[in-house]
């Protein structure tokens, strides 16, 4: 009789595990990737050129941000994207969210239902069909680790996201990579902000090889499947009253691409650019593009 007691522990101990996204190596697919970061999804004619001409297939958009309130006591939306355009039925769009790293600090009650459902409510209003999949951005650390991976669990075991979505991704930045793997299908492995914005005029803060190397040894060991995100935009900032412009050359890009991939291959299938902006497109010679994307 004793024996019962036992039995039911580990019933619920396997039943919770099935509930959780188990790491797995499993490839992804292959597909060239952008995101976008703007408040309105309105595409110009070189933008729309820039899809068909390296045959994107997703775009990583960007729904909403979730911040701390003013008196900071509960997460709230912030930065709604508007839809003024339509993306080609031939492209998937994920919905992105980026959350501040402060809203995980502690659990909240119901954030990830909440998330889910205002995403689902977005994609019914603005008539965007076939979502299956949603990435939540965060820069979280060792200290929000936990609170992050059980608000992902949240966000896959909730019910609006097993009725209607199938794929959980998140962001993860080179400085995770030390850390348990997160609770998602896949991750995005960010390969941009590498550097210490403070010493802007020894390294790049946006991508240096130098800041990238450490990491290198990490990648082949990750047990999640990973997408690889590369930078093609500029930042521009006021240091002093001076005006100081940090862009990434071609071949910086290029090397710390072909030094990812002889790492860990796979790094090469599903790769995304950010962002889809003409300004950035214009930025890059076609042969630079067509080598980012190239497979």
């Amino acid at each position: 009789m004793k024996t019962w007691p036992l039995l039911i522990m580990m019933l619920l101990l396997l039943a919770l595990t099935a509930c959780d996204r188990q790491p797995s190596r499993k490839p992804l697919e292959m597909a060239n990737a952008v995101y976008y970061w703007r408040t309105d999804l309105k595409l110009d004619s070189t933008e729309h050129a820039f899809l068909a001409q390296y045959h994107v297939k997703k775009v990583y958009c960007r729904y909403f941000d979730v911040v701390m309130s003013d008196d900071g006591t509960e997460p709230k939306p912030n930065a709604t994207i508007t839809f003024s355009d339509t993306l080609p039925d031939s492209i998937e769009i994920i919905p992105t969210v980026y959350i501040t790293e402060d809203c995980m600090h502690k659990p909240h009650a119901d954030l990830a239902e909440k998330l889910v459902r205002r995403i689902w409510q977005m994609n019914e209003t603005n008539d965007i069909k076939n979502v299956r999949e949603i990435q939540i951005d965060c820069d979280y650390t060792a200290r929000s680790r936990k609170t992050y991976y059980d608000f992902l669990r949240a966000v896959a075991n909730s019910s609006v996201f097993t009725h209607h979505f199938s794929l959980l991704s998140t962001t993860i930045r080179l400085h995770q990579l030390a850390m348990e793997a997160p609770p998602v299908d896949y991750g995005a492995l960010m390969i941009y902000n590498t550097g210490d914005p403070r010493k802007w005029e020894e390294r790049n803060p946006i991508l240096d090889y130098r800041d990238v190397h450490p990491y290198l040894q990490r990648l082949d060991q990750y047990p999640l499947p990973l997408a690889a995100a590369y930078p093609v935009f500029i930042w521009i900032r006021d240091i002093h009253g001076v005006r100081v412009e940090h862009t990434v050359e071609a071949e910086e890009i290029l090397k710390v691409k072909h030094a990812m991939e002889a790492e860990r291959k796979d790094l090469s299938r599903t790769i995304i650019t950010y962002h889809l902006d003409e300004d950035n497109i214009n930025r890059y010679k076609p042969e630079t593009y067509e080598e980012i994307y190239h497979h």
